[in-house]
């Protein structure tokens, strides 16, 4: 009998024990949980995140007026100073026309990137999951991403003329082979047992593809919409400063193009930056939140 106590209390305080760990634990978990949903401080925030980016700006914007001082650049034909292209900026403003060609270029951008994203994903899906169409046009996709987007410009401009079909026809023949191709490398990332577990449950067809592997390749398709994106940027900054029309309105190819035609390189100065801004500004505003997203989901996103 005082056997059967002893085991008895030693059970008992076994599972005490376990059960004050597994309390350990969700604590540990809750813990977690509380820190990450705590927000940062402001001042963190600005520290990290915000005064780098603003630093780098400043430093590169005294090396180039460092330029202008000491007269390592005389010739303003050649580097305008900062103040320069500062004025072309406000003459744009106070004409009104500015945020025109911000608008011109990135309406036409993201319309074909949307229409890019149409084909681009259901033909990734079929060349990943059919292997006679990857045989059959997946050397094809890959060759067509390689091709600078530059060169459909004029065949673009023979078949379909000076207007916004020919834009869009450039951004879609850069766009759609970089998404295409990354959603097939995503696909292909795809642990075979999500797949048989997918089947399992009667997840065929196009019911699989959407709730399996559409989800497991989401890292690998949102490389290549980034991809994707950065291809339909450039197509349409080429189709822009090549083919130049009234009817096709002045984007920031265009004034790219009007600036090098003037010999104004303040005005050259002011479409890089509003190209390298737009760029950025996409990225913040859309992809890296996508990112963000598409790691948290997957517990891989560490707060900065």
């Amino acid at each position: 009998m005082a056997g059967t106590e002893t085991k008895t209390a030693q059970g008992a305080g076994k599972t005490a024990a376990q059960g004050a760990d597994l309390d350990g634990v969700e604590a540990g978990l809750d813990a977690l949980e509380v820190t990450e949903k705590d927000r940062t401080p402001f001042r963190q925030t600005f520290v990290r995140k915000i005064l780098p980016p603003i630093t780098a700006v400043v430093v590169v914007l005294v090396l180039w007026q460092a330029l202008i001082t000491f007269h390592v650049v005389d010739d303003p034909t050649k580097l305008p100073s900062p103040a320069d292209v500062g004025g072309e900026f406000k003459d744009a403003w106070l004409q009104g026309t500015l945020l025109g060609f911000i608008w011109t270029s990135v309406s036409r951008g993201l319309l074909g990137f949307l229409f890019a994203l149409a084909i681009g994903t259901p033909l990734g899906l079929l060349v990943a999951r059919v292997k006679f169409v990857r045989a059959a046009i997946g050397p094809v996709l890959s060759g067509l991403q390689s091709l600078p987007s530059v060169a459909w410009v004029p065949p673009a401009v023979i078949w379909l003329g000076l207007d916004n079909s020919m834009m869009y026809a450039v951004i879609l023949l850069g766009a759609v082979p970089s998404i295409a191709n990354g959603l097939v490398s995503g696909v292909d990332q795809v642990p075979p047992l999500f797949l048989r577990a997918g089947r399992t449950m009667g997840a065929t067809g196009l019911r699989g593809a959407w709730h399996i592997v559409l989800p497991a390749a989401l890292p690998g398709y949102l490389a290549g919409l980034k991809q994707g994106w950065a291809f339909s940027w450039r197509s349409l900054m080429a189709a822009e400063i090549i083919a130049s029309s009234p009817d096709l309105g002045i984007g920031l190819g265009a004034l790219l193009e009007n600036g090098r035609n003037a010999s104004s390189m303040s005005m050259v100065f002011q479409a890089i930056i509003l190209i390298l801004f737009v760029g950025i500004a996409i990225d913040l505003l859309i992809f890296s939140p996508l990112e963000r997203w598409v790691l948290r989901s997957r517990g891989l996103y560490v707060k900065g």
